[in-house]
């Protein structure tokens, strides 16, 4: 009877830990970040057009793309396509959005193409891609648009983010700040 009392007893002491001061721990933390806990909104005009840590579905030549996403970018089934690198579908799928990529981008080369580009993430909703991958679209963006290249060239290097601390992570650069910041070029 002893330890049926002291297992009733930390049961409940573990319950009132995990089920209730963590989650309110956690919580709390969450209101502290930038947007209260409720992810980085993305404005224009007052207008929400997108979450900045979640990736976004870009398409028209006027727009830098983002990585592929295996569940086309929905939030609600995140995850990756479950493919190992010698699948011969993974392979088909990696070989139509690379030759994708170049009909898009006239003067790409296959090997300019960096493999975040034609490859899709564990999540599949990465909000960002590296510079190199910016940098490979600048010459479609530019033509579509009628802009200059060094113009759009200076707009990504605007919106690259450095790794954390100069060193946890690589650069990256928000495909959705990005177009934002493109659309308002004049």
């Amino acid at each position: 009877m002893k330890n049926f009392l002291i297992s009733i007893k930390l049961t409940l002491i573990l319950i009132v830990i995990c089920a209730g001061l963590y989650p309110l721990l956690v919580a709390g933390v969450g209101k502290m970040a930038r947007g209260g806990g409720k992810g980085e909104t993305v404005t224009v005009n007052g207008r929400v057009v997108g979450y900045a840590n979640v990736g976004q579905k870009f398409t028209e030549d006027k727009y830098f793309w983002g990585r592929p996403s295996a569940v086309d970018y929905n939030a609600a089934g995140s995850a990756g396509s479950n493919k190992g690198p010698s699948n011969p579908d993974y392979l088909k799928t990696v070989q139509d959005r690379i030759d994708t990529f170049l009909v898009h981008n006239p003067g790409a080369r296959k090997e300019d193409i960096p493999s975040e580009m034609v490859t899709a993430s564990g999540s599949g909703l990465d909000p960002d891609i590296s510079p190199a991958s910016a940098y490979v679209q600048v010459k479609r963006v530019a033509t579509v648009r009628r802009l200059s290249e060094e113009r759009l060239r200076s707009l990504v290097d605007a919106h690259i983010e450095k790794p954390l601390l100069g060193m946890f992570g690589p650069s990256k650069v928000n495909v959705l700040k990005l177009n934002v910041a493109l659309d308002e070029l004049k």
